[in-house]
């Protein structure tokens, strides 16, 4: 080999060695403590940077993005003498790092006994109950006392949160049992509450209901009666506009009479005194004088005491006599209505025919 090459080569690599200590590349979000002779020097910043070889030495390599920082569960004696265990999570970030390399030896450990130190000294002063409820307030006392201390350390604390409280398991018995007793006693107050608004809607539909059937009873019956005296106005103003004469208005009377014993509660008839002068009427407007006669003759002589007793409660201003069925006047009454009653259908049969034909030859006269 060549003599001169040997030199040259060992100048290059000293080159490179002298450029590869020189040059420091720092990412982003990191920051290195330089010391030079073993003395601080300055924190490089993210980029490129320079620094003497051999002289110059890297300290520390600090990250300094938001830190999470999760302990383990610490036991902690509450104010009513019962041990919970706590665990704890931390947010930190380092702004200062020449006080985090420097003024701490193990800042992560520093930051563990300070947490548990100030979760005694406040789980301390609570009970129980207390402690259970209050995190946000244990986790600010938290952050106050962390932050005021670690400030120093270049460390800035941002959030502390309580991730468990684990109190014993008979304490965990009871409060199972407690807390079971308070949903019973909420589902029993629910369901009466229930109980009560179903009786207090349905007492309200039955009023309802009731006023609406009450209502429209009361709305059917005046309908109905208006219909009724509606109708009656009209049959009688058609009676008197077509000048109805006596033999319809007894013929009418005639039908109306099979219909006073149509109910199966009757116990006695009443026997009209003008049955036979209804009956004579008819027979003797058509003509049938002999049939009358004979009607009335039977009629006169089967009704002689029902007759007496009509005309004696005529003339003192009292209606029709009653009579009672099982008697042998109502007996006699009641054979001489139904052959009053036989006579009267052909009579009103008769009177039919008649009245029809009296209809056909006075129409064209009344047009």
């Amino acid at each position: 080999m060549d003599p001169v090459v040997i030199p040259i080569l060992v100048a290059a690599l000293v080159v490179v060695f002298l450029v590869a200590a020189t040059v420091r590349i720092v990412p982003q979000a990191r920051r290195y403590n330089i010391e030079r002779f073993g003395r601080y020097r300055r924190t490089l910043q993210p980029g490129l940077n320079f620094v003497l070889p051999v002289a110059d030495r890297v300290n520390t390599k600090l990250d300094v993005r938001e830190q999470v920082y999760s302990s383990d569960p610490k036991p902690v004696i509450t104010e009513d003498n019962l041990v919970v265990n706590i665990d704890t999570v931390l947010y930190y970030q380092i702004t200062d790092p020449r006080a985090a390399a420097y003024e701490v030896a193990d800042y992560l450990q520093a930051i563990d006994q300070l947490t548990v130190t100030t979760l005694r000294n406040v789980i301390g002063s609570m009970d129980l109950e207390a402690t259970l409820t209050s995190r946000e307030e244990i986790n600010a006392r938290l952050r106050a006392v962390l932050d005021d201390a670690t400030g120093k350390w270049g460390i800035r604390v941002n959030r502390v949160e309580i991730k468990a409280i684990d109190p014993p398991n008979t304490i965990k018995e009871a409060m199972e049992k407690q807390m079971r007793a308070e949903r019973d006693k909420r589902a029993a107050i629910l369901h009466a509450e229930g109980e009560r608004q179903a009786k207090i809607l349905t007492a309200e539909g039955t009023k309802q209901k009731d006023i609406l059937e009450a209502q429209g009873t009361q709305q059917a019956m005046i309908l109905r009666a208006d219909g009724e005296s509606k109708a009656v106005e009209l049959v009688f103003q058609a009676v008197h506009r077509n000048n109805a004469d006596a033999k319809v208005l007894a013929y009418k009377y005639l039908e109306t009479l099979p219909h006073l014993a149509q109910s199966d509660n009757n116990t006695f008839w009443v026997i009209p005194g003008e049955l036979t002068e209804a009956i004579r009427t008819v027979t003797t407007a058509f003509g049938d004088q002999s049939a009358g006669a004979g009607l009335s003759a039977s009629a006169e002589r089967e009704d002689a005491p029902a007759a007496a007793d009509v005309a004696d409660s005529d003339k003192d201003g009292v209606g029709a006599p009653e009579i009672e069925p099982n008697s042998t006047l109502a007996l006699d009454a009641v054979a001489a209505a139904d052959e009053a009653a036989k006579e009267a259908a052909a009579a009103v049969s008769d009177a039919k025919a008649e009245a029809e034909a009296a209809g056909e030859t006075r129409l064209p006269g009344r047009r």
